[in-house]
C-alpha cells in the first residue's frame, strides 16, 4: 500500500501524542513538521523551543519554524512539488489560507477538541467545563477558510465525570486525538471516510481565554457557576478575587450546606465560606494572597489582624 505524504502542523505538547503516532505509522509517510517560532520564557528570557519542534529535531525530521506559513513560498512550493496527500494540525495556532487547504491531495485536516459545531474556537475544554457539560469529544473536520466551520470527517465522544478539571480532562482528550487520528488514517487510507456537513444552527464558540475571565463574582455567580469556573480556569487564566484591597487566587473549594447571603463570609469552624447569588455556600479552601505562599483558609483567616477585614470582598474590582 501507498504511503500517505503527511505534513504536521501543531505547536505544544498536547500535539505530541498525535505527532509520534503520525512518525511511526505504517500508512504514512511523515514529509515535515511545521510549528511555532522558539520563545524566550522564564526569568532569564532564554530561548525555548515549542515540544513538537523539539520532537522533530530529536527524530530528524524536516522541520520548518514559521509564525507564518502561508508566507512560505520555497516551502509551498516544495510540497506541491512532492505531491503531498495530506496536512494534519492540531494547536497550531495559525490560520491556512486557501493555497494551503488546497494544496494536499485529500485536503488540511485539523483535529478540534470538541463535537463540532459546539465550541469552535481557541478554549473548547475549558468551555465544556463552564458550561457544566456532561460530553465532550474530539472532532477532525477538513479545514476550510472559516474557523472550524469545514465538513466532519470524524468525532468520538468523551464523559465529563462529576467534580472533572481542566487539568484532568486535558490528558483524557490528549489521548483520544491519537486515537481518533489513528482510525482516520485508516479509514482515509481506505476511502472509507464519510463527510457531514456541520449544522449552522447548533453552532457555539469558545473564545481565547484573558485573566478578566477567572475573577470571582459572589454577589452576581450562583455556586455552580463559581465551582465550574475553578474546575475549569485552573491552572490559566486561575480564579481570583479580593479581600479589602488584596488579591486572592482561589485555588480549590469545597461545597457547604446551608445558605448565606451573597457576598458575606462565614467564619465558623475558623473557615472560609462565602454564599453566592443563588443563596448556596461555598468554601474556599486554598489560597494565595498576591506575593504570598499558598494556605489553607484557616491560615488566611489567623493571618487578618481583625476577622471584619475578611467581609471586606470587593465586588466589581478594575479587570486585570
Amino acid at each position: 500500500m501507498t504511503q500517505l505524504k503527511t505534513v504536521f502542523l501543531g505547536t505544544p505538547d498536547f500535539s505530541i501524542p498525535a505527532l509520534k503516532l503520525l512518525h511511526n505509522h505504517p500508512m504514512v509517510d511523515l514529509k515535515h513538521v511545521v510549528t511555532m517560532p522558539d520563545r524566550p520564557a522564564g526569568r532569564g528570557k532564554k530561548l525555548h523551543s515549542p515540544a513538537v519542534a523539539e520532537f522533530a529535531k530529536s527524530n530528524e525530521i524536516s522541520l520548518l519554524q514559521t509564525s507564518n506559513i502561508n508566507k512560505e513560498e520555497e516551502f509551498l512550493n516544495k510540497l506541491v512539488k512532492e505531491g503531498v496527500d495530506l496536512i494534519v494540525v492540531l494547536a497550531f495556532a495559525q490560520f491556512l489560507k486557501e493555497r494551503l487547504l488546497k494544496l494536499p491531495k485529500y485536503g488540511c485536516f485539523n483535529i478540534h477538541t470538541s463535537l463540532l459545531p459546539t465550541y469552535r474556537g481557541a478554549a473548547p475544554i475549558q468551555c465544556a467545563i463552564l458550561n457544566g457539560d456532561q460530553k465532550t469529544g474530539v472532532t477532525i473536520q477538513r479545514m476550510v477558510k472559516k474557523m472550524d466551520a469545514g465538513d466532519i470527517a470524524m468525532q468520538a465522544e468523551v464523559d465529563i465525570i462529576e467534580n472533572e478539571t481542566f487539568e484532568t480532562l486535558y490528558p483524557k482528550l490528549k489521548n483520544q486525538c491519537t486515537i481518533t487520528l489513528d482510525k482516520f488514517i485508516h479509514d482515509l487510507s481506505e476511502n472509507k471516510i464519510t463527510y457531514i456537513k456541520q449544522d449552522e444552527s447548533k453552532v457555539s464558540f469558545a473564545p481565547t481565554l484573558k485573566k478578566c475571565d477567572g475573577f470571582l463574582d459572589f454577589k452576581n455567580e450562583t455556586r455552580e457557576k463559581i465551582l465550574n469556573k475553578v474546575r475549569a480556569l485552573i491552572p490559566w487564566p486561575g480564579c481570583w478575587f479580593y479581600i479589602g484591597n488584596k488579591r486572592f487566587k482561589l485555588l480549590e473549594v469545597e461545597l457547604e450546606p446551608g445558605e448565606l447571603t451573597p457576598a458575606t463570609v462565614s467564619l465558623e469552624m475558623g473557615t472560609l465560606s462565602v454564599g453566592c447569588t443563588d443563596g448556596k455556600i461555598i468554601r474556599l479552601t486554598k489560597l494565595q494572597c498576591e506575593g504570598k505562599k499558598v494556605c489553607s483558609d484557616s491560615e488566611i483567616i489567623n493571618g487578618f489582624k481583625s476577622r471584619n477585614q475578611c467581609n471586606q470582598i470587593i465586588i466589581n474590582p478594575k479587570k486585570g
